[in-house]
């Protein structure tokens, strides 16, 4: 089969697309059939060996994927099954999405919702499904739309995109941190009433700032993290998902001790079925399907290394689809 393997002999790191044998893959109940996967910027950070994601060697990187069940040894989950896969350690400890075949614990896998394709599953993929934990973290801690602006960071990217769509979507005002210019209208499309520039909160900044976030979505840390909590009102939420900038925290503890602002880490690797489950669910409902097809931009398997290090520049928008059959 077809896949992208990531190998470091003695530092010489390097990510090949090759031909691999399906006896190779590791141990698990069900075997799937692999449709698309999509690039996450964890993936571009394993493919480029930047960061390292990649716990052992060699590696099929893709930390999601969606398909068909083609063999289960498992009860409750049957040939023919559609499903997706997001976190687990996938692309990371254990071979991943990259490939044409995937073989899993059958508890890993999340029928996928009638309401999309394997397509539109992995136009979400571990972006759109973190976004959407970090929306129902902030719903739990009383954040309502009545509340007052909602900042989401980094908002043209995957994470973003989505949660400034299924937001704005539930009635939020939502204002968009991006340093693209040329994004202002993509995010007002998406239903941003608001776009500021990244470089307003990316810098190192005050304990306390004027209160103006009813909640956050961040998904680049380090100083933009910080200033976020620094402007947080009384009482808020800032849901943490992210480190695109940085994974330092160079703030301090009066935001929390002096307006009762409350840090929420989203974390979707090892998030547990029930509630894999609910977020896919609120997925199907809340998100609109246009929005995803505007966030969405396509390339075969064979693009993949090639656009890893353009996603990390910040050169490319939204969720980006990948083509394993391609």
């Amino acid at each position: 089969m077809r896949a992208i393997r990531v190998d470091n002999d003695q530092g010489n790191y390097e990510a090949v697309l090759t031909d691999v044998d399906r006896a190779d893959l590791p141990e698990g109940d069900v075997t799937v059939r692999i449709e698309y996967s999509t690039l996450n910027y964890k993936d571009s950070l394993a493919i480029t060996g930047t960061s390292p994601v990649v716990r052992s060697f060699p590696m099929v990187p893709g930390i999601d994927f969606a398909g068909v069940v083609e063999h289960s040894d498992a009860g409750g989950v049957v040939s023919g099954d559609r499903v997706v896969l997001n976190g687990w350690g996938v692309g990371e400890t254990r071979w991943g999405g990259f490939a044409e075949v995937a073989r899993v614990p059958a508890e890993w896998l999340v029928p996928l919702p009638v309401a999309f394709t394997t397509r539109q599953a992995m136009a979400i993929g571990t972006a759109g499904f973190t976004a959407m934990l970090a929306v129902l973290r902030l719903e739990e801690l009383g954040i309502t739309p009545d509340r007052g602006e909602i900042l989401v960071t980094g908002a043209a990217g995957g994470v973003g995109s989505v949660a400034v769509s299924v937001l704005a979507g539930l009635g939020y005002a939502v204002t968009a941190s991006t340093g693209r210019r040329e994004a202002a209208g993509y995010l007002a499309d998406l239903g941003a009433t608001a776009v500021i520039d990244r470089a307003d909160l990316s810098g190192p900044g005050r304990p306390l700032a004027k209160e103006r976030w009813a909640a956050v979505v961040d998904a680049v840390g380090s100083h933009t993290l910080a200033n976020a909590c620094a402007a947080t009102h009384y009482g808020g939420v800032v849901a943490a998902c992210g480190l695109a900038q940085g994974f330092d925290l160079p703030g301090t503890v009066m935001p929390f001790i002096l307006r009762g602002v409350t840090l929420a880490g989203i974390d979707s690797v090892f998030c547990p079925l029930g509630r894999r489950l609910e977020a896919w669910q609120r997925l199907a409902a809340d998100l609109d399907p246009a929005d995803l097809e505007l966030i969405t931009s396509e390339i075969p398997l064979s693009d993949v290394i090639a656009t890893a290090p353009r996603q990390l520049a910040g050169e490319t928008r939204g969720r980006v689809v990948v083509d394993v059959a391609r």
